[in-house]
Formats: structure tokens, sequence, C-alpha cells
């Protein structure tokens, strides 16, 4: 009985421990991702992927890590680590359409088109929700030229969702613009600044998007 007793007060002694370590590295790992907001937010995006390294450390089968730290490596213009880490991450969970579309903006920074939209449409099956993806495509079918294709996906995104319609906007806009349908551009653009004008986050974009209708308006002609 003694021993039974013993032992009994050993498990639960060993049941409290393995409880409070459970709790500590949980604790530990939302301090390391709220780190990760924090760099992201800053740019500091070789530092969010020092952070990400620990959190492998810790989940070495996180898909989500994995195409997290592959998104960073995408935004520090690391593109072959950013799509050795995406592939891993579809490798552990191949429904993960976030990593699809991540790797698809890798291939088509890199001018892969045809890998690009392949990814994408991957993405768009496991989730047609993927708001960005439809965006993305679009961008993507617009640089291989492929205007009538680009508009499809922005007018599907409109219809969607209401989420990122300044960028959908803007993003069709450009579209109507490089085909020639200068109307439509504008309409566009202008549609994009409304919605640009309460978010201030997106002051970058905003500039941008001003600097498209610009050019539209008071093109610059060589002498």
């Amino acid at each position: 009985m003694k021993t039974e007793l013993y032992n009994h007060t050993n498990s639960k002694q060993s049941e409290e421990t393995l409880s409070r370590q459970s709790l500590h590295c949980e604790q530990s790992e939302h301090q390391l991702r709220s780190s990760i907001e924090a760099n992201i937010a800053q740019g500091n995006y070789a530092v969010a992927i020092a952070i990400i390294n620990q959190l492998i450390t810790l989940r070495p089968n996180s898909a989500i890590d994995y195409n997290n730290r592959g998104l960073m490596y995408f935004r520090n213009n690391q593109l072959a680590e950013a799509i050795q880490d995406l592939t891993h991450a579809l490798e552990i969970d191949p429904t993960l359409d976030s990593a699809y579309n991540n790797r698809a903006n890798c291939h088509a920074a890199q001018g892969d088109f045809v890998a690009a939209i392949s990814d994408y449409d991957n993405a768009l099956d496991l989730n047609p929700a993927n708001i960005r993806a439809w965006i993305n495509q679009g961008i993507t079918y617009r640089d291989m030229g492929s205007y009538e294709l680009a508009i499809g996906n922005f007018d599907i995104a409109l219809i969607i969702s209401h989420t990122l319609q300044e960028r959908v906007y803007a993003e069709k806009g450009r579209t109507y613009h490089l085909r020639g349908d200068w109307n439509c551009a504008v309409s566009d653009y202008k549609k994009a600044l409304e919605l640009l004008v309460n978010k201030p986050e997106l002051a970058t974009y905003k500039h941008k998007v001003e600097a498209w209708l610009t050019e539209l308006l008071h093109p610059v002609f060589p002498n």
C-alpha cells in the first residue's frame, strides 16, 4: 500500500509538473507570436524569421509556422528560402490554401507565371473565399497581358467579399488603365481612393493609386 501511495503521489506531482510546463510553454509561445506581429508591423522581417525559428523548434510539424516563415522570407526578398518553407508547409498540410497563395506570389515574383497561376488555382480550389488569392491571381493575369481574365478575378472578388475592396478597385482600375479603358479606370481608381481615405495604415498604397490616376489624367509625353 505504501508503494501504491508513493507512486500515486509521484504521479500526481508529475502531472502537476507537466501542467505547469505546458502552461509555461503556451505562455512562451503566445509571447513569441505577439513579438512576431510587432516586428512585422515595423518591417523587421529578419527578426520575425528568427522568432519563428524558435516556434518551429517548439513545434517542428507546424505547417502554419512554416507558412508564416515562408511569408517572411518572401517579404525579405529571400524567394528560394520562401518557396522551400512553403513547399514544406504543404507537405505537412496539403489543405493549407494560404501556403499555396504565398508560394504563388513567390513564383510570380520570379516571373514564373504558369507555376503561379497553378498555385493560385490550388488555393482557390481549397478555399473559394480566399480573397487574396483572387486578387493576386488577377494581378498575375494582368502581368501576363490577360486583361479579361484579370478583370474577371476582380469582379468575383467584389462579389464574394466586402474585405479588401479598396485594393480590388485599385487593381481593377490599373487593369482597365493598361487595357486602354480610361473611363472605367478613372471610375475604379476614384472608388479605391474613397475607400482608402479612412485607412491611414494604407497610406503608401493610397499614394500608389494616386500616382496611377495622375499618370492617366496627366500623361507625360516624350519630347
